[in-house]
């Protein structure tokens, strides 16, 4: 159980889950703070500003009495891990405490390969928009408010982190195969979503399209959402501008109302959908959903404009092939008359070769390609595969890095689309340097 008296320290406290939920419990109430790698991310001004402890890893910093959250990623060599272990000390996951919120609330969990942040994004909006809601956001933004009815949280499947929740309501937007370094096939991918859906207490939303999760056999209520006649809501008539979608909604023969999202492409048109099947399952009036929808702005790291100077940029975590495609389609829709040039980095050796097919032909349609050396990860630092071996089969194509991001500025009359996991930012900010 949650604990009041208790100091709780995150171990790896900027990670973009860990600052999430450090700022959830900070806003209920708790005592926060923690330690992570010295270099600056964009997760900790959030924590900073809200006057929570951010400090460097340190044997001292732990002490008899804490609560210890410790991040996914640090395992016995970290120096804190260390000190745990030698004082006896024992620590509990990220997914155990945001357990203990999930089941203090009508809880959604929103999983799947991809679509998840930008999906709870606009979930908590919506929902916050008509009730207290408290929400967990995987691009590092996350808010406890006193006496919410609601929390939605962003459901990660890496290592089957998910499966330490039971949710009320729950959200699969695909299960592409994902995560090579971890599981060992789509159907052991596969298997721990079924496991998820198992324990979901009252019904889950799945895309339709997405064959496996439409014949998932599961004990808990599945609905199916997308642009079918067959899906159990439907988006239909949709209209698309430079502005966003409007689009109507369908539910056992009867149209629910006509939705308005400011978003790009049709996985947010799906999204919002699958929002929508929520807020009508728990009863919440139409009127306000769409109300909710149509003010909503996206979420951090998802399809987010900036501008250099003459140039306009999109920074998106896309990082998975499914999400790539999506990515560049949304920036067609609303620049039309723009090329479209691809920045990538691609993340870790084993997803790059596994999917390297299927990046080299995304990057193909767009109109330019570049690719910055692959990012590591503290699980995978190296790997048999290099940057060069997509850009060999991309025409026109070249590796970008820090050294020559003025090139660029070669591209008039373009839009650059910056997409990845790891530190593509660093990219951006250079380019800013030498474009402003």
């Amino acid at each position: 159980m949650l604990d009041k008296t208790k100091q709780y320290w995150f171990i790896g406290i900027k990670g973009t889950g860990m600052a999430s939920l450090a700022l959830i419990l900070h806003d209920l109430g708790y005592q926060v703070a923690g330690s992570d790698i010295d270099k600056h991310t964009f997760t900790e001004d959030p924590l900073r500003s809200a006057g929570i402890e951010v400090t460097s890893f340190a044997k001292e910093n732990i002490k008899p009495g804490q609560i210890i959250v410790k991040g996914n990623a640090f395992k016995e060599e970290n120096i804190e891990v260390q000190a745990c272990l030698e004082q006896g000390i024992k620590w509990q996951s990220y997914p155990d405490t945001v357990e203990e919120i999930v089941q203090s609330h009508t809880s959604i969990g929103v999983a799947g390969s991809h679509g998840k942040t930008s999906t709870t994004g606009l979930l908590a909006h919506m929902l916050g928009e008509i009730e207290k809601t408290s929400f967990l956001i995987g691009d590092g933004t996350g808010k406890g408010i006193k006496d919410s009815r609601f929390f939605v949280y962003e459901a990660d499947e890496y290592r089957r982190h998910f499966l330490a929740y039971h949710p009320d309501y729950q959200i699969m937007t695909n299960i592409d195969f994902d995560h090579p370094d971890y599981f060992k096939d789509q159907d052991d991918y596969a298997s721990a979503f079924k496991e998820a859906a198992d324990q979901t207490k009252k019904a889950i939303f799945v895309w339709g399209d997405d064959v496996r999760l439409k014949n998932m056999e599961t004990s808990t209520k599945k609905y199916t959402y997308g642009f079918k006649d067959s899906d159990d809501f439907q988006a239909f008539d949709i209209q698309k501008s430079t502005t966003g979608s409007t689009f109507k909604v369908r539910h056992e023969g009867h149209v629910l109302g006509e939705f308005t999202i400011h978003l790009f492409g049709d996985h947010n048109i799906l999204n919002a959908t699958a929002v929508i099947a929520v807020g009508f399952m728990e009863k919440i009036d139409l009127a306000e959903i769409q109300a909710g929808l149509s003010s909503y702005q996206g979420v951090k790291r998802r399809f987010h404009e900036k501008h250099f100077g003459e140039f306009t940029i999109i920074d998106d975590y896309a990082h998975h092939p499914t999400e790539m495609r999506a990515t560049l389609a949304a920036a067609r829709q609303k620049f039309p008359d723009k090329k479209i040039v691809a920045i990538f980095q691609p993340h870790t050796y084993s997803r790059t070769a596994k999917f390297k097919e299927e990046f080299v032909e995304i990057l193909k349609t767009a109109d330019k390609a570049y690719v910055t050396p692959i990012f590591g990860s503290a699980r995978e630092n190296s790997g048999a595969i290099s940057s060069e071996d997509l850009t060999r089969e991309i025409p026109n194509s070249e590796v970008i890095d820090e050294a020559n991001i003025a090139d660029l500025k070669s591209n008039e009359n373009s839009v650059l689309v910056f997409m990845g996991a790891g530190d593509i930012t660093k990219y951006e900010a250079a380019f800013q340097k030498v474009a402003e």
